[in-house]
């Protein structure tokens, strides 16, 4: 199927959005690579009205529902800035090895860079009934479970189950039908 599916299309619907490292790299399970990410959301929310509703990041992808105009270019924007972001911590941490994966994974047409983070599209799923959104924030919150990396969604620190259970989670997020 084309890539015409995975568009945002209403603007004023929820989409779920899966974001993965290019080739699975395992760029998150450093904590300072994870952060990045957080800014970018908590700058989304701030800066650009972009409503996020949940996220989970896995140690190779992230998975959020979010809510906004512009969005595709917002989140185009948040990808290109965290990629940056990535490289240069990489760089300045000397990381020649994760650094050379993402160069060799590199698709020979992006051209304006020796290195690439991020896979190509993030794949927007219009949410457009309270039942998807609630499977689509199950889903989320319940893939650290799925990994069998922890027992209780919760558990899972970089994810917004916490806020969720009425806790303070790592950054703020609007809770779905709360």
């Amino acid at each position: 199927m084309g890539r015409s599916r995975y568009k945002v299309r209403e603007e004023h619907y929820p989409y779920f959005m899966t974001c993965s490292v290019i080739e699975g790299i395992p760029l998150f399970k450093e904590p300072a690579v994870v952060n990045f990410i957080l800014e970018g959301f908590v700058f989304l929310q701030q800066k650009r009205s972009v409503e996020l509703n949940a996220f989970v990041i896995m140690e190779n992808h992230i998975h959020f529902i979010v809510k906004g105009e512009d969005l595709s270019e917002h989140i185009r924007n948040f990808k290109s800035f965290s990629a940056h972001r990535i490289i240069n911590y990489l760089k300045e941490n000397k990381k020649a090895r994760t650094l050379r994966k993402l160069k060799i994974a590199k698709l020979d047409h992006k051209i304006e860079s020796d290195f690439q983070v991020w896979a190509e599209g993030s794949h927007p799923q219009q949410l457009s009934t309270y039942k998807m959104v609630s499977q689509k924030i199950d889903y989320i919150h319940f893939n650290p479970l799925k990994r069998g990396y922890v027992e209780n969604p919760e558990h899972w620190r970089y994810s917004s189950a916490k806020n969720y259970r009425g806790l303070d989670g790592l950054i703020p997020v609007t809770v779905f039908g709360g």
